[in-house]
């Protein structure tokens, strides 16, 4: 099972589940997908989308899931990766109206170059993810709060 993960923020993210029923579609995503979805408003019959879960309903999930696909959200990649999870994420952007700004571009980079996830900037690279993801093996979580408070403090100082 896949389970993508939307974040909680007032923006919607079309893009990646237009890409992600592309790739059904296309047979590159042959399992069942379970979507949380926020506030982005997506129908579809090829996924099963729940707009909020409970926090015991997202760990159950998360725990059944062979593959997380995530917004570029911190809560969401450290508390897949911290289950050990193979995670592909996707920065939700500025210039299509998703995020404040690209600070999500910042947070996947960074979680991609230190091994723990496959990070990629457009959603067009989704196919190519999940083919690599087959043989990632990602690296133990290391929490560097330090970084992470950086990163935090620098998104707030720009709101």
């Amino acid at each position: 099972m896949i389970l993508v993960l939307l974040g909680t923020q007032n923006n919607s993210f079309n893009r990646l589940l237009e890409e992600i029923e592309k790739n059904i579609k296309n047979g590159t995503i042959k399992e069942k997908v379970i979507v949380q979805a926020g506030y982005t408003k997506f129908e579809s019959n090829k996924m099963k989308i729940i707009d909020l879960m409970s926090k015991e309903q997202l760990e159950k999930f998360q725990d059944e899931a062979d593959l997380i696909i995530t917004h570029g959200g911190v809560g969401s990649i450290i508390s897949s990766i911290e289950k050990g999870k193979k995670v592909i994420a996707v920065p939700r952007m500025h210039e299509y109206g998703e995020h404040v700004n690209n600070h999500q571009k910042e947070i996947v980079k960074d979680f991609n170059d230190k091994g723990y996830i496959i990070g990629i900037e457009k959603v067009e690279e989704l196919k190519q993810a999940i083919e690599k993801i087959k043989d990632f093996e990602p690296k133990k979580y290391q929490p560097n709060n330090e970084k992470m408070l950086k990163i935090i403090e620098e998104f707030i100082d720009n709101i």
